[in-house]
């Protein structure tokens, strides 16, 4: 790069984004521009932000409110689709980087910024879907990821390169966790869960209430969905945010939506960590309950296999790809008739739909009835199940032969 060009930097204000500015500096000659995408992360983490990456020596630093926009237009519209990584993960962090990225690379462009540049290190999936979105935004720019270039590889060497250049730092050799917060979820990795024989403590959950210690008296509570979106919590209704933040608060209390996995990272590198998403627990359990409703059998099946298939693309970093537009076409029109109320039960770790309707049910109880009915004629099978059959008759009688 040329000299006196200008960097955005993907800013937390942690000790990895501190180190960057003046490494940045130091290594590019440029000028660093800090981007801060505020996604709901902890508002400790927000305070003092633009004074601390200026100290660190960025020229300016550009706060973007996102929480809004981040539950309504990515979130919110991937839970029609039922995406869920290797059965656990409602992909949290993975669902955040696309809007992060995208905002970065839009003030980039505005400011006419030579290159853009990530704290990821090069064992994690963020590298990759943070350069997947530059890729498919903006190819032009210059990526830097610094983990993939210095030999700053620990956090002992990080903070002594920052206070030989008399740059202060909250951060210690005390942190045991890697935390990653936003408005859906909060993710813990590291420390003592390195190893998958050890057991989680206090410290790897950061929301959620131990389930045992959770309220003994269960809560009920009510859901309203429309196209598949939850719009209001116990009869109020509220935006995206709000129903989020509303259903975090609830599904902490009791002790929702914690999971503790090994997971498969796109590079090949198995990773442990614990992530609590109590809202998006219960968000997902009420929307299955409508979907139960309404969806006949091979439109279920269909659901299903998008949301494997939504997971993957999401987790892989494909925000901005043609596959992820049409499977999101595709549960947009399924999710046009998941309309309904769900009343759900929490306790102690566990939320359950116990009553639900929906104006568009396909479920009739003339025909499921186990008593008499007057509108199903049970020897209407017998055809059925003779054609339903042929296929496994004709291979035996030809075994037979």
């Amino acid at each position: 790069m040329k000299k006196n060009k200008k960097v955005v930097l993907a800013y937390s204000g942690g000790l990895d984004t501190s180190a960057i500015i003046p490494w940045l500096k130091e290594n590019y000659n440029v000028e660093v521009i800090a981007f801060v995408a505020n996604i709901g992360q902890s508002q400790k983490d927000l305070d003092g932000i633009e004074k601390k990456s200026l100290e660190s020596g960025a020229s300016s630093c550009h706060v973007f409110d996102l929480k809004d926009e981040f539950i309504r237009d990515y979130v919110y519209p991937v839970l029609k689709t039922g995406a869920v990584y290797e059965g656990n993960y409602l992909l949290g962090t993975a669902l955040a980087r696309p809007i992060i990225a995208q905002k970065q690379v839009e003030l980039a462009l505005n400011i006419g910024a030579d290159a853009v540049c990530h704290g990821a290190t090069g064992k994690g999936n963020d590298q990759v879907r943070f350069e997947m979105a530059y890729a498919a935004l903006a190819p032009n720019l210059h990526v830097i990821a610094p983990w993939r270039e210095w030999n700053l590889h620990s956090r002992e060497s990080l903070l002594q390169y920052l206070k030989e250049r008399n740059i202060s730092i909250t951060a210690t050799l005390e942190k045991i966790y890697s935390k990653d917060e936003n408005a859906w979820h909060i993710s813990t990795e590291g420390g003592l869960l390195e190893d998958p024989w050890n057991l989680s403590n206090e410290g790897c959950w950061n929301w959620t209430v131990d389930p045992e210690n959770a309220p003994e008296k269960s809560e009920y509570i009510s859901l309203v969905i429309k196209k598949g979106c939850v719009v209001s919590v116990n009869h109020e209704t509220l935006s995206p945010l709000k129903c989020v933040e509303k259903l975090n608060e609830l599904g902490s209390k009791h002790g929702i939506g914690r999971v503790d996995i090994v997971e498969n990272r796109l590079i090949g590198i198995k990773s442990r960590g614990c992530y609590e998403t109590p809202g998006g627990t219960i968000i997902t359990t009420a929307i299955k309950a409508i979907e139960q409703l309404v969806l006949d059998r091979e439109s279920l099946h269909w659901r299903e296999k998008i949301g494997l298939e939504m997971a993957s693309v999401i987790y892989d970093g494909r925000w901005f790809s043609p596959i992820r537009k049409s499977l999101q076409a595709a549960a947009n029109e399924l999710s046009a008739a998941i309309n309904g109320e769900v009343k759900l039960k929490l306790y102690k770790g566990n939320v359950t739909a116990v009553q639900k309707k929906s104006p568009n049910s396909l479920y009739s109880l003339e025909y499921a009835t186990f008593g008499k009915d007057e509108v199903y004629n049970q020897s209407d099978a017998q055809g059925f199940i003779r054609l339903f059959t042929l296929s496994s008759r004709i291979r035996s009688i030809t075994q037979i032969k």
